[in-house]
């Protein structure tokens, strides 16, 4: 296994360093100091000059566990290679050269570490634990005793909206040695009864990719704040479920959390129990495609960082994780390959990961499409426009099996993707808030809103914004008062930076107060402002007659339909009638 630490990597280490018990330090110290010897003797780093950004994408997904760096816009990526690494990528035009400047800042960093390890260890071996409440250098990113907590908390503040089941055990806890519950926070509003179409997001299942259990979280955040504030939030809450796996491998993550470029589970049957290469990749161990290339997708070798383990679904976070989603969603696709799941079919699986700013469908152990390629292409492109990543198939220089995909998508048609969030393992607190996190929750609200029909309504127009006239969105209105109610929509939200997506003209508009259309709720027109429906995005509206309505805030969804007659999702706002 190459332990691919970053520079930022090589940062977290030092500031994990700082942050652990001197005592626990003490007890390590040859273990950390050698981990430090043995990286600064690694010289097997190389730029690598691709010779389209295409191949370089597809380099990205298949030495992803070799990428230190990505610099698409100056031509090449950072790769730890070996020699046969190196013969695959020359064969696809590859020019390498040593990473020279990367080698030296990390040399630079790893004296530091040494140094500041050595002299802290000999000033005061019981120096007591430093910055426990979150992960040393990275405070925007919470610990997995934090993620728990913030968890539990909503489950035990806000009953009504948010469960948080125990669904399995890590390998740790499995043999008595510690570790972690796998555990899932479903949020949806429990007074709302009756089938709900399901969305289910489970992250950090390779446990250095920093950023993806804290986007989880936050939208976890997004939903619960937001329950009775926003109308968006509401509704989704009202009229669907969400479940999120936060940490699907919790005894990697703490690994990680020290500082350690860790990305498999811990299981010590595996290269040694007191080895860092040990465990097994989880996301090469699902049933459905383990180790269907025959060894060119995955690992057989234990320390090698793809290890796919012994057998399929052989590890008990895997076990934990296909059993809950067998129990989230029908079978609605056949047994062979080229079976497509029915276009009605409902329900989303997002598998959160980093890095290389890609959105990624089935298949991923074939160049052949998906038999349900279009529709996930479609999907697939409107994710990438919110968050501004490359979307494609997730089949790359050569082929992947046995992952996440594989039980949602391959065995029960469920519409899945893997996000690939930012540019590094270890993210920057600057960049994580500043872009990371907003583009890619964006999405993840998105797909809360088409889970009911993701085949289906992606190909429909957006509603970007709605608006009511003065105060009945806020302060209210009197019953009886007409109030005038606007929106845009669009059609045009595709990310075409890979292949462009068909879109229309918008044909209609409509509204519903209280009760949505998938309920049968009534609906009301509403007219283009410049008098026709003749373009791609439109501006439209409606004068709502509020005679009749209760006192309180009341659910106004707007939707739009283009002229192949797909309606797309609905957004809705909070009409206000007062006393």
């Amino acid at each position: 296994m190459k332990k691919a630490i970053t520079l930022c990597g090589i940062a977290a280490l030092t500031s994990a360093v700082l942050g652990s018990t001197a005592a626990m330090a003490a007890e390590n110290k040859a273990e950390t100091l050698q981990l430090l010897e043995q990286e600064k003797a690694n010289n097997n780093i190389y730029k690598a000059y691709f010779p389209s950004l295409e191949i370089a994408r597809k380099a990205a997904i298949s030495f992803h566990e070799q990428m230190l760096e990505s610099h698409y816009d100056k031509g090449y990526l950072i790769l730890e290679l070996d020699s046969s690494d190196m013969d695959k990528l020359a064969r696809f035009g590859f020019r390498l050269e040593h990473a020279t400047d990367f080698i030296a800042k990390r040399n630079q960093m790893i004296d530091q570490l040494y140094q500041i390890q050595t002299d802290r260890l000999a000033h005061d071996p019981m120096a007591a634990p430093v910055g426990m409440t979150a992960i040393p250098g990275f405070s925007c990113y919470e610990t997995v005793e934090e993620t728990f907590a913030a968890a539990q908390a909503y489950a035990t503040n806000q009953p009504n909206l948010a469960s948080w089941i125990k669904v399995g055990d890590s390998w740790e806890k499995t043999q008595g040695l510690g570790g972690h519950d796998i555990r899932v926070l479903k949020l949806t509003n429990k007074a709302i009864t009756g089938a709900k179409p399901k969305l289910f997001v489970n992250a950090a299942i390779h446990a250095r990719e920093y950023t993806t259990a804290p986007l989880t979280l936050a939208f976890a955040k997004w939903l619960m704040d937001g329950y009775g504030v926003n109308a968006d939030a509401t509704w989704i809450l009202d009229h669907h479920e969400v479940h999120l796996m936060l940490h699907t491998n919790p005894d990697g993550r703490k690994k990680a959390e020290s500082g350690l470029s860790w990305r498999k589970n811990t299981n010590q049957a595996y290269c040694g129990a007191a080895s860092n290469n040990r465990g097994a990749d989880l996301n090469r161990n699902f049933s459905f495609s383990w180790n269907i290339t025959g060894g060119s997708g995955s690992s057989g070798n234990p320390c090698d960082i793809t290890y796919r383990g012994p057998a399929a679904a052989s590890e008990p976070e895997i076990k934990a994780i296909e059993r809950y989603v067998r129990s989230l969603w029908p079978d609605r696709r056949g047994p062979s390959p080229s079976d497509p799941a029915p276009a009605d079919t409902s329900g989303i699986h997002l598998d959160i990961h980093s890095y290389s700013q890609l959105v990624l469908w089935p298949w991923g152990y074939t160049n052949t499409p998906a038999p349900n390629g279009n529709a996930l292409q479609t999907l697939g492109r409107k994710f990438a426009f919110f968050n501004g990543y490359t979307p494609q198939q997730s089949i790359g220089l050569y082929p992947t099996d046995g992952t996440s995909d594989g039980v949602s998508y391959g065995e029960l048609g469920v519409a899945a993707y893997t996000f690939e969030l930012g540019t590094a393992f270890f993210q920057s607190c600057s960049a994580y808030n500043s872009t990371i996190k907003p583009q890619n929750l964006n999405a993840l609200i998105y797909a809360a809103k088409v889970v009911r029909t993701p085949y289906i309504t992606p190909g429909g127009p957006d509603v970007t914004s709605v608006g009511l006239a003065g105060t009945a969105g806020t302060t209210g209105v009197t019953a009886g008062t007409p109030v005038q109610l606007t929106a845009v929509v669009t059609d045009t939200r595709f990310n075409n930076s890979n292949g462009v997506e068909a879109t229309q003209n918008i044909s209609s508009a409509e509204y519903y107060i209280d009760v949505p259309p998938w309920k049968v709720g009534v609906a009301k027109s509403m007219t283009a402002t410049d008098g026709v429906f003749d373009e791609k995005t439109e501006d439209v509206r409606a004068t709502i007659n509020t005679t009749g309505l209760s006192v309180g805030k009341h659910l106004v969804y707007v939707r739009s339909r283009d002229t192949t007659g797909t309606w797309g999702p609905v957004s809705a706002r909070f009409l206000v009638i007062k006393p």
